[in-house]
């Protein structure tokens, strides 16, 4: 048999021809981005081992996938978590400067905003979004908190870049309790409910007949992975954006998942969770598109849930939730809104809770997976942030991001590649009440003297004196460093000034 061999100097040229038509064969990835509500890295056992909690779809998304061990939330809350998320801008540089909205809330997000689905629409691809909104939007009303059941929502998910939304306004324990449907109110009808106490935490507040709590996640689930499977088929790429209103208060699991977990409510709230990551993931495989489908899974937020056993704990629990006196906990207790530390530990070994500038506050859970790109089981120690999340879908989808937009949000595709192993800086958190933190390495810069938030001590935003910490060595941000690093400490905070800028109110 004769062999035709390729000259030396043309087998480079063959080589790259046939990357280049491999290139244009492959499909383009499709992602899903599923963000938790208050869900803390210590309730995902491939992140704490000794959970007792069940979480066998998370456990395989990192075990196939990439682990970030140190990724935050650009803000402590929900709200300006989700706006950095979706402008890849922080949220302090936004008119909401602390806390959060609430149900009724106009929009947040700036009239031609460029938005991480614009990325994906830029690209031919469809795009939706399916659940907690929380960003704010126009809602028609008849009156002061009373919706009007037949005007058009506006400046909602369809003005900011999404073909498709099914979900609520905001949390799920903020009124009005209604489905919307891309711009509509998908009911008839609304009546005033009581609110309930924890852990059935619900503001009172309209309510439609067709919304039942403990069924919403359900719901999501059909919406999301019915859009999966239409759009594989379809054979067009997509861009799903999945904000669960889950582990968050209210604590409602699905009947099915009671008394699962062995912790209480909130933990069988979590298997729910997990069991919703599994259903999108089988869905993504049983489509035929796993090997070219990016999942993130990430967390707004710390979880809100007390460490009761913590100094930091304030002696009086929030209203909505009994102050235990016997040392019993959410375990033995479902209305006690908090763990000892033998029965859980929601936030792993971090200092403070949700809304806290601490670590507790803000470092996330943070897998991504892609089968045909990325090695599976690897472990990333390097600092990232949620705002990162545009930057890097428009690297991995080839889609450009506009001058001038998303300036907080930095590619970490390189480090899912396995090809960087140092991050972007600074990366800057913050806290309930509008008080910072700036990373740098090993250091760690709060520029307040206690929490900013719901655990002790309370403080102000640059109420000194400051803490620093040196994470490599005190990750429970014990040993505050300010008096011996000064050098450090002054470094950090100008660096801290100049990247905020004039965004202070």
């Amino acid at each position: 048999m004769t062999r035709h061999l390729i000259p030396f100097p043309l087998k480079p040229l063959v080589c790259l021809l046939a990357l280049a038509l491999a290139a244009l064969a492959a499909p383009q990835p499709n992602v899903i981005v599923i963000l938790a509500d208050d869900m803390g890295s210590g309730d995902v056992r491939a992140l704490n081992p000794e959970s007792s909690i069940p979480t066998p779809n998370l456990d395989r998304l990192s075990r196939e996938g990439v682990t970030f061990t140190d990724a935050h939330s650009g803000s402590a809350v929900c709200t300006p978590t989700r706006y950095g998320l979706v402008t890849g801008r922080y949220c302090w540089r936004s008119r909401l400067k602390k806390g959060v909205l609430n149900g009724y809330s106009e929009h947040l997000i700036e009239p031609d905003r460029f938005t991480i689905a614009d990325v994906f629409k830029a690209k031919g691809y469809a795009t939706a979004c399916f659940g907690k909104w929380h960003l704010g939007m126009d809602l028609p009303l008849a009156g002061k908190q009373r919706l009007d059941l037949k005007g058009t929502v506006e400046n909602g998910p369809l003005a900011n870049g999404f073909d498709r939304y099914y979900g609520i306004s905001a949390s799920l324990d903020f009124p009005p309790y209604v489905w919307i449907s891309d711009d509509r109110i998908d009911a008839t009808a609304v009546e005033m409910k009581p609110g309930r106490r924890f852990p059935d935490y619900l503001r009172a507040g309209e309510t439609a007949p067709n919304f039942i709590h403990e069924q919403v996640q359900d719901r999501l689930v059909e919406e999301s992975t019915g859009f999966i499977r239409k759009q594989a088929a379809a054979k067009q790429p997509f861009f799903i954006y999945l904000p669960l209103p889950s582990p968050h208060k209210p604590v409602l699991p699905a009947d099915r998942f009671r008394g699962k977990s062995a912790v209480g409510p909130y933990g069988d709230y979590v298997m729910q969770t997990d069991w919703t990551v599994g259903e999108v993931m089988k869905a993504v495989r049983e489509s035929g598109i796993d090997d070219h489908t990016m999942i993130v899974y990430t967390s707004d937020n710390g979880s809100f849930m007390f460490q009761l056993d913590a100094p930091e704990c304030p002696p009086r629990m929030p209203a909505d939730s009994n102050n235990p006196k016997d040392g019993s906990d959410h375990r033995t207790d479902p209305t006690i809104q908090g763990f000892n530390s033998a029965s859980h530990r929601p936030n792993l070994n971090f200092r403070g809770t949700k809304a806290d500038i601490f670590e507790g506050g803000h470092r996330v859970p943070f897998l991504v997976r892609m089968p045909g790109a990325f090695e599976a089981g690897r472990r990333v120690s390097t600092t990232i942030s949620l705002v990162d999340i545009l930057a890097t879908c428009a690297e991995v989808i080839g889609a450009e991001v506009p001058a001038g937009a998303a300036e907080d949000s930095h590619s970490f595709r390189a480090l899912l590649m396995g090809e960087g192993k140092t991050g972007r800086a600074p990366v800057i958190a913050h806290s309930v009440n509008g008080s910072f933190a700036i990373y740098s390495g090993k250091w760690k810069l709060i520029a307040t003297k206690g929490s900013g938030g719901r655990t002790l001590p309370g403080s102000k935003p640059f109420q000194k004196p400051y803490q620093l910490y040196d994470l490599s060595k005190d990750i429970e941000e014990r040993n505050n460093l300010i008096e011996s690093q000064p050098e450090v400490a002054q470094r950090l905070e100008k660096e801290l000034m100049t990247t905020i800028g004039d965004a202070l109110p």
